[in-house]
């Protein structure tokens, strides 16, 4: 029985030491790759929200649709923001998703209030409210790393209102919710043991994004504050592409192996996965 003890605990010792070797190849991958990211992506907006709503059912979400892209799209973006992307959850009905972005926190404040305040959303917003249930599943983001956030390349020049539909493509937003004191060390532990995993099964990352600590600076419109997360995006051709794709990737968890017990802790709750199909307008698509 000792034998047998020592025979495993140095065959877990070799396995480990494997998986290691293997993670910090990737972490020197990640890093550089990181870096170059840094150096030359164009990216929009190092703060975003990430806006989920609630909506009547029965029609709620296509009245808000309709009224968000005729109304509420250029006019943001006269003020300031980047109205990234809005979609219809495919899981829920009654759900609408959109992403606003900005250059900085001080430019959020500023821009949140000229468009609140101003007479656009005053003219609209009793319109805008009545399909709505609930409006506070917000979360506040940051890039992950310098130049991680959406490439300005990938956001499409939008048609006219009442255009045609054009092939739209998909988006999965996948939340790791996480402890705060973790946060940190998961960004690190994402980008050394996650990223090569993800790539190996054919998913690029469109963006990665994790909580803006900071305080909400604009008090009219709440955040989960409390909550910190990972987020990122990736973009599929269509839903079986994106089913198969995630599907691969449960299959494919290697990044546990080796794993410290604070990161299999991080990895013990599910991640959110958002599976969404872009409105006419919006700019990013799949």
């Amino acid at each position: 029985m000792a034998d047998m003890a020592k025979t495993t605990a140095g065959a877990l010792a070799s396995r480990r030491a494997v998986v290691a070797g293997g993670l910090a190849l990737a972490a020197a991958s990640a890093v550089q790759a990181s870096e170059s990211i840094a150096m030359t992506a164009d990216t929009c907006c190092p703060i975003v929200e990430l806006r989920q709503y609630t909506l009547h059912h029965g029609g709620g979400r296509e009245a808000l649709i309709a009224l968000f892209e005729r109304e509420f799209v250029e006019s943001q973006e006269a003020v300031g923001a980047r109205i990234i992307g809005q979609f219809r959850d495919l899981d829920d009905p009654d759900r609408f998703v959109w992403l606003r972005g900005f250059p900085d926190m001080p430019a959020r404040a500023k821009t949140l209030g000229d468009f609140y305040g101003g007479p656009l959303w005053k003219a609209h917003r009793n319109a805008a409210n009545a399909t709505i249930v609930d409006s506070d599943n917000v979360l506040l983001l940051r890039e992950a790393h310098a130049g991680s956030g959406f490439a300005k390349a990938r956001l499409q020049a939008r048609p006219a209102p009442g255009s045609k539909p054009r092939p739209a493509g998909v988006v999965a937003a996948h939340l790791h919710y996480l402890d705060p004191d973790q946060a940190e060390a998961f960004t690190a532990y994402f980008d050394q043991a996650m990223r090569p995993v993800i790539a190996a099964q054919g998913i690029e990352i469109m963006a990665c994004f994790v909580t803006e600590t900071t305080e909400n600076n604009f008090k009219g419109l709440p955040v989960r504050e409390k909550e910190r997360v990972l987020v990122w995006f990736a973009g599929f051709p269509d839903v079986a592409a994106m089913d198969r794709k995630i599907a691969a990737l449960k299959g494919a968890q290697t990044w546990r192996e080796g794993a410290s017990d604070p990161m299999l802790h991080q990895l013990e709750r599910k991640p959110e996965v958002l599976r969404l199909v872009p409105a006419a307008r919006s700019a990013l698509r799949g």
